[in-house]
């Protein structure tokens, strides 16, 4: 009887402990916490039917399973070193990152068997097919345009795939060692060329000034000259008009006063411009020419028209006397060669001096 009892509570003791590690599983299999970032899909009987987001979710348990663990956030994908030939036969070695996220977790997880590698050779082959089309120049200088033009394609095609291309970007373009050669001498004469250049339009720039210059200078001094001469012509043209109305008046005098007028006119610029010569404080010598003899004659002359003028009498006749024309040493009348001349007195008032 007590083995009874004792065979009786260990196999209800079996069957609990069963039931208990089969409720675990059973619980284990039902509740699934899935991490933030990711999601899951469910599978019944190998079929998809839905999809676990981030947090705790419940499911069938043994009736469905989880399928595929999509990670959802964006991913950066390394596309390998490649070769590629330009339009123009120039082989390049190209590689690039591509930036994506799954938008749809089923078509990333069904759609396509593996999506890295699809996303991979797909981006490969399109940067062979637009830098084929492209020219060496554009190439390297046109990383932009790549980008934008592979960013277009794959982004079309990995729509089915429930893949978001965000971006791409070329990392390198490198051409060969003897072809950055040929480009390196080339953009070196390329340099020089426009230094040569730059050079010659800047001697040109500066001789087309100079000549400017010299040009405006020599106008300038042409108009100067014309300006000079044009004043040079009116001071004559005033000064003739003032010697003309000089003598005009002179001559107004002259036919009312006579001779003698003119004779103390004559004699008045001849003292002044004696006066000049001898107050000129360089001057230590004054030469005195013997026709000056005559100016006594025509000062007392204008004297005593001038006296007789005053007294209302008759103006006496002009006496014309000639001064006379002192000889030549070694002629007739003259003073010897070893002596002295003839002294000189003076003549009545009136008349010019002559020899004593």
């Amino acid at each position: 009887m007590g083995m009874d009892i004792n065979l009786g509570l260990g196999i209800g003791t079996v069957i609990f402990v069963a039931l208990l590690i089969l409720g675990v599983v059973t619980a284990a299999k039902g509740i699934r916490t899935v991490p933030q970032g990711e999601v899951w899909t469910v599978e019944r009987f190998g079929a998809f039917t839905s999809i676990l987001q981030p947090g705790l979710n419940f499911i069938i348990p043994y009736i469905d399973s989880i399928g595929r663990r999509v990670n959802v956030q964006e991913q950066v994908l390394d596309i390998p070193e490649q070769h590629v030939i330009t339009r123009d036969n120039a082989t390049v070695q190209v590689d690039g990152i591509v930036y994506y996220r799954v938008m749809d977790a089923a078509k990333a997880a069904y759609a396509v068997q593996d999506l890295t590698q699809a996303l991979q050779q797909l981006s490969m082959t399109n940067i062979r097919s637009v830098v084929g089309e492209m020219d060496l120049d554009a190439t390297l200088s046109g990383r932009d345009r790549i980008n934008t033009a592979l960013l277009t394609i794959l982004d079309g095609a990995t729509e089915p795939w429930g893949a978001k291309i965000s971006r791409v970007e070329i990392k390198r373009i490198e051409p060969p060692e003897n072809l950055i050669r040929a480009m390196n001498l080339q953009m070196t004469a390329e340099r020089e060329r426009r230094a040569t250049v730059a050079k010659a339009e800047g001697d040109r720039e500066a001789e087309v000034k100079r000549a400017e210059g010299a040009r405006s200078a020599a106008i300038l001094a042409a108009e100067g000259r014309k300006e000079a001469a044009f004043r040079d012509a009116e001071a004559r043209e005033r000064s003739a008009e003032a010697e003309a109305r000089a003598t005009e008046m002179v001559a107004k005098v002259a036919a009312g006063a006579g001779v003698q007028a003119l004779q103390y006119f004559i004699a008045e610029k001849y003292v002044k411009a004696f006066e000049v010569l001898a107050g000129n404080p360089a001057q230590k010598l004054v030469l005195v020419p013997m026709e000056s003899t005559a100016l006594a004659g025509g000062i007392t002359a204008a004297l005593e028209l001038l006296r007789n003028s005053a007294e209302g009498g008759p103006a006496p006749a002009p006496r014309m006397t000639p001064p006379p024309t002192p000889p030549r040493p070694g002629t007739l009348g003259g003073p010897p060669q070893g002596g002295g001349g003839s002294a000189m007195t003076p003549a009545a008032p009136g008349s010019p001096w002559t020899r004593g």
